[in-house]
């Protein structure tokens, strides 16, 4: 059994994993800096067709390989969703980022057993870069200049790089809270959507607070903060579940989080 009583991750379920993500960037990068139609959703966060061809192609394979499992995926919903297996999608993870040419997002693969988190992959198909995290097993990274998935120490809050993607995330209410935060951290960097929690893994940034996350914005990347040696929580320090309300707070050093923990209750 896993550390967090997770049943261990099949073998199988694991190279599915990296299979869809090949056939999601498949999708993805013939579309990277081209000229595409966007369309505003019910959030007013743009869609592209690179984020429904990527998530038709996840869920085609997946459904075909585990017609047994459930899927969760932004685009196109729910299938099976009280399934043992839950697959949790998010084709781009940074949609405004590919829009505008920046290769700071990411194709989003989790994978929940009974509502935990038991496996995720964040998949950067432009530059080549992959993290793979499973319970039980840690955290690989693949890239071609080479690194390794192993968060740093950094126990005080005065000197923690912070992540945040935008300011818009927060609510006023989340807004004063997180202001606690920034305010007593070395320094905050905007940006960066999924690629700043692979960040985190690999030792660079050390700590992301943010709010109003959907499942398949955080089902992936506890699996890869934790199997680095992080964790990731609710704002109250709780472990998120599908019916979280999304404000979570992942660090790379463990001694970080009840600092922020205290700041974000005031």
């Amino acid at each position: 059994m896993a550390a967090d009583g997770a049943r261990r991750v099949p073998p199988e379920f694991v190279a599915a994993a990296e299979a869809a993500a090949d056939l999601a960037g498949a999708a993805i990068r013939p579309l990277f800096r081209s000229a595409l139609l966007v369309e505003a959703k019910g959030d007013a966060s743009p869609v592209t067709e690179a984020d429904r061809a990527a998530e038709r192609a996840l869920r085609a394979f997946l459904a075909k390989r585990f017609p047994g499992h459930g899927i969760m995926g932004e685009e196109y919903g729910t299938e099976r969703g009280e399934a043992e297996w839950l697959w949790v999608l998010d084709p781009i993870d940074g949609t405004r980022a590919f829009l505008t040419g920046r290769p700071l997002f990411g194709t989003l693969i989790g994978l929940l057993h009974r509502g935990v988190p038991v496996l995720g992959l964040i998949d950067q198909p432009v530059t080549g870069e992959r993290w793979l995290g499973v319970a039980g097993e840690g955290t690989r990274f693949a890239s071609p200049l080479g690194g390794e998935a192993r968060v740093r120490p950094c126990a005080r809050l005065e000197e923690a790089e912070l992540a945040v993607t935008s300011p818009d995330i927060f609510d006023p209410p989340r807004m004063a809270r997180f202001e606690r935060v920034r305010r007593a951290a070395r320094r905050v960097s905007w940006g960066g959507d999924c690629y700043a929690y692979g960040l985190i893994a690999l030792g660079l940034v050390d700590a992301v607070v943010e709010s109003t996350l959907k499942p398949w914005d955080w089902a992936a990347l506890v699996p890869v903060i934790e199997g680095a040696g992080g964790r990731m929580t609710d704002w109250e320090g709780n472990p998120l579940t599908l019916a979280s309300a999304g404000d979570v707070v992942a660090v790379g050093d463990a001694a970080l989080l009840p600092d922020i923990l205290e700041r974000l209750r005031g």
